[in-house]
């Protein structure tokens, strides 16, 4: 192998790591609207990807203490019923992928997102009807499974939209990893991470 290869590799580890943990992000985010939780793995992989690339950048030492400050500002907001557990999960693992610089930035993208999202449940509270009770035959098993010839099996994404708008009509949780997604991708594709 050349110099200029080996001298160029770590430099292409970081952007892989970052994309690689905004698709688990984005993942993440899509799980936490359908079932309103977030897989342990998905912290633990965007945290693992945030290990290597600031291993690699030379910031090691300052993205975990950063990463473990923010999980523990935010553990304490988890348990004053705050924000979920799965979001400070998620924050914390977030923090340690982004240079520190530019968590500041993550932080206000993030809270700037979240409030859209929870003035839009809050509009949406007063426009969107619960949805229509499914037939009794039905309510005794999978919504998705078919009790009679003639009923239409209903796609993930049918059953996700449902689940929201029953969701939205009783005041449940905001799938805040949408807010969290959101302010890492505005961090990364302003030209703000490596």
């Amino acid at each position: 192998m050349s110099l200029s290869l080996l001298q160029s590799w770590p430099s292409a580890i970081t952007p892989a790591m970052t994309l690689a943990s905004g698709g688990v992000l984005l993942l993440a985010a899509w799980h936490d609207v359908v079932s309103r939780t977030v897989p342990n793995w998905m912290s633990a992989a965007i945290a693992c990807f945030g290990i290597v690339a600031a291993y690699t950048d030379g910031r090691l030492a300052m993205s975990i203490g950063l990463g473990l400050a923010v999980f523990l500002v935010a553990a304490i907001c988890w348990r004053r019923g705050w924000m979920g557990g799965a979001d400070v999960k998620l924050l914390g693992a977030v923090v340690i992928v982004l240079p520190p610089g530019m968590v500041s930035l993550f932080a206000i993208a993030m809270s700037l997102a979240g409030a859209a999202h929870a003035i839009t449940y809050m509009v949406a509270r007063r426009v969107v009807t619960p949805p229509a009770p499914l037939v009794p035959a039905l309510a005794s098993r999978h919504a998705s499974t078919p009790t009679r010839p003639g009923m239409r099996r209903l796609s993930l994404p049918s059953r996700a939209l449902r689940a929201e708008r029953w969701r939205i009509s009783r005041g449940g949780p905001l799938p805040y990893a949408c807010a969290i997604a959101f302010g890492y991708l505005f961090v990364i594709f302003n030209g703000a991470a490596p």
